[in-house]
């Protein structure tokens, strides 16, 4: 490693921890990642069998302390990481992960293509992939594209260039693979199949002014902004509004 790719690391490690420590501080955000853990949590333990739980990108959060079970991991050295590892090159042997777990990391991985590879490798069958990341809504498009540093672009290729852990990304990679190209993605992984990918989560996050912005509200007003937001679902608003999506693939 050179110099430069120390200085980009130290760099992504500083912005991790703080990125943790604003989550830990901001009551609103934290019920977010709280709920979010949940129902993360909850598909793998409908598959039947052994495995491990693995959580990838998980430097910034605290889900092992909600499910001390979840074997945690990240591609860079943190104190609450349990392995540290490439999601394009996982160190588990085949069929031994129940379930592999993410939130805002798979647009980060520079080839998805080899992350879903070692996925269909490692997972035992019935295992399962469940994420949650950017949704591409008319309103999560115009909130992305204007207010977001991060790239959002439909239009983009099945990769994005290595480097900055936390910068280079494309939002877009997930409308990509599992909606835009889907017949390519059902082609390249016949072993995998997407169940279910639906929108939600149109307005808390921006309330909690995510990682970088004061939040709009306190932590008590947050179980009433979830009700409204649950109500938009029934009426299908969710397809307008929604600013992530929750993707869940299952290994045949």
């Amino acid at each position: 490693m050179n110099i430069t790719d120390k200085n980009i690391l130290d760099s992504d490690l500083r912005r991790t921890e703080k990125h943790r420590a604003t989550i830990r501080r901001k009551p609103f955000l934290r019920k977010i990642y709280a709920d979010w853990y949940k129902y993360l949590i909850t598909r793998p333990l409908k598959v039947e069998g052994g495995g491990k739980i693995l959580e990838i990108g998980a430097g910034g959060g605290f889900m092992k302390e909600m499910f001390p079970e979840v074997v945690t991991s990240d591609i860079l050295a943190l104190e609450n990481v349990d392995i540290v590892c490439n999601a394009e090159r996982l160190p588990f042997s085949n069929s031994s992960l129940k379930s592999i777990v993410m939130i805002d990391v798979f647009h980060h991985i520079p080839h998805p293509w080899l992350f879903l590879e070692e996925a269909q490798r490692c997972l035992v069958q019935g295992g399962k992939i469940v994420m949650i990341e950017p949704a591409n809504t008319p309103f999560a498009r115009f909130v992305y594209t204007r207010f977001h540093p991060e790239p959002f672009d439909v239009n983009g290729k099945w990769e994005i260039e290595a480097g900055q852990p936390l910068s280079n990304s494309n939002q877009a990679l997930p409308y990509i693979y599992f909606k835009r190209d889907i017949a390519t993605f059902k082609q390249r992984f016949p072993g995998l199949e997407l169940q279910t990918m639906f929108c939600h989560t149109p307005f808390r996050y921006i309330i909690s002014g995510g990682l970088s912005k004061p939040s709009l509200l306190p932590g008590c007003f947050y179980s009433a902004v979830k009700c409204a937001e649950n109500f938009l679902g029934f009426t299908g608003l969710n397809k307008l509004f929604g600013m992530f999506y929750a993707v869940e693939i299952c290994k045949k």
